[in-house]
């Protein structure tokens, strides 16, 4: 991912970086087929004790040039428009450095 798009929400480099994770999950109204697909692996491994799993994603975001408190809300609008589809998915930003 580059260009235009993703300058808009990194701006421009003056120095200093943010490490940040955005986690993206099904809501837990939504049916999670693949979830369901690993935890009847997990029995076919012969390890009976998983109950559920519910499958999601993990980015791992650096941005130069901010602050957590702007890299906090870029990464929020990033996550609402590109990373999460809002209808059937949640989304968490946690700031790491």
């Amino acid at each position: 991912m580059s260009g235009p798009f993703l300058r808009e929400f990194l701006g421009n480099p003056n120095g200093g970086f943010v490490k940040a994770k955005v986690t993206v999950k099904l809501k837990s109204a939504v049916l999670d087929p693949q979830g369901k697909a690993v935890c009847h692996a997990a029995h076919s491994l012969g390890i009976l004790e998983v109950e559920d799993v519910r499958v999601g994603k993990v980015f791992e975001i650096q941005l130069t040039g901010q602050d957590a408190e702007s890299a906090q809300k870029k990464l929020k609008d990033l996550a609402d428009k590109l990373l999460a589809n809002t209808v059937m998915e949640n989304f968490e930003v946690e700031i790491l450095k």
